[in-house]
């Protein structure tokens, strides 16, 4: 069961936010789905969709990324950052 179809939503799309103003959570009436998590400096950390794809990112103190990662088995690594 989807998120929105548990809480009982019936208008589509369905979007959540952060406390930031991120987009955090998308859902469409035919069950399509994806859910994103930031860091403090609003910078994707986090990302999974209905199919099981998911992606993550790492950033040094100054917003850079430094690491990547996905289900695809793609993984990087930026020793300065991208």
């Amino acid at each position: 069961m989807t998120k929105a179809k548990a809480l009982g939503i019936t208008k589509f799309p369905y979007y959540e936010y952060d406390s930031n103003g991120m987009l955090s959570y998308y859902e469409s009436e035919n069950g399509y789905w994806s859910k994103k998590e930031y860091d403090s400096n609003n910078c994707l950390t986090y990302y999974d969709d209905y199919t099981g794809y998911w992606a993550k990112w790492e950033y040094d103190s100054n917003g850079n990324e430094t690491h990547y990662e996905n289900s695809d088995g793609k993984m990087e690594t930026f020793a300065q950052g991208k």
